[in-house]
C-alpha cells in the first residue's frame, strides 16, 4: 500500500486518509485522546493498559512520521506524542484552508463569467467547463449535475441558442447527463 505523504497543499485529502488508515490501524484513538501517565502505585491492569497505549502511541507517531514531506517532519519532530504532532499538523495546514477559500472565490468569478468562444469547439468547451468545476470541487465546493447543465447551457455562444431552445424544450432537465447534453450539442455541430 502506497501511504498519502502530507506536501502542504493536499491537508483536507492526507487527514482524510490518515484518518482511515489509523482507523484501520485501531490507533486513532490515541491521536484523538491523550492517554494518561501512570499513578503512583499503579495495578496490573493499569500498568497494561499504559503499556498498550504507549505502543499504539508510538505506532501512530511513526506512521505520521512515514507521512509527511520533510519540511513538515521537521515541524513535528520534537514534538512527544501523536496527538501534539496531529495538533502541529493541523495548526500549519490551517493556513492552507484560507487559501483555499481565497482561490475558491476566484475560481467562482471565473466559472460565473465562462463563455464558450465563438470559434471553439464544444468538446472544448465541455473540457474548459468540467476542469473548472472539478478544481472547484477540490476546493470543497458543491457543485450538483444540475448546475453545471444549467451553466453551459446559459453560456453556449449564440449560434446554439435555438438548439438549446429545443433541448430545453423537448427533455427534462433534471434526467440529462452532462455527457448526454454535450453529444447532443456535438451531434448539432
Amino acid at each position: 500500500m502506497t501511504l498519502p505523504i502530507l506536501d502542504g497543499k493536499n491537508w483536507n485529502r492526507w487527514s482524510i486518509q490518515m484518518k482511515a488508515i489509523m482507523g484501520f490501524q485501531e490507533i486513532m484513538e490515541i491521536v484523538e485522546d491523550v492517554y494518561l501517565d501512570l499513578i503512583v502505585e499503579p495495578t496490573e491492569q493499569q500498568r497494561a493498559t499504559y503499556k498498550e497505549n504507549k505502543r499504539r502511541n508510538c505506532k501512530a507517531m511513526c506512521l505520521t512520521h512515514q507521512c509527511v514531506d520533510e519540511a513538515h517532519f521537521e515541524k513535528i519532530a520534537a514534538a512527544k506524542n501523536s496527538q501534539e504532532i496531529w495538533g502541529i499538523l493541523e495548526k500549519c495546514n490551517k493556513g492552507v484552508e484560507q487559501l483555499k477559500k481565497v482561490r475558491l472565490q476566484t475560481m467562482r468569478r471565473q466559472y460565473e463569467w465562462m463563455q464558450m468562444e465563438s470559434q471553439e469547439r464544444v468538446a472544448q468547451y465541455f473540457n474548459r467547463n468540467i476542469t473548472q468545476t472539478n478544481a472547484m470541487k477540490a476546493c470543497g465546493e458543491l457543485i450538483s449535475d444540475q448546475n453545471i447543465l444549467e451553466n453551459i447551457l446559459r453560456t453556449l455562444s449564440p449560434c446554439f441558442d435555438h438548439i438549446v431552445v429545443a433541448i430545453e424544450e423537448s427533455k427534462k432537465l433534471e434526467e440529462i447527463r452532462v455527457e448526454e447534453l454535450q453529444g447532443s450539442l456535438e451531434a448539432h455541430e
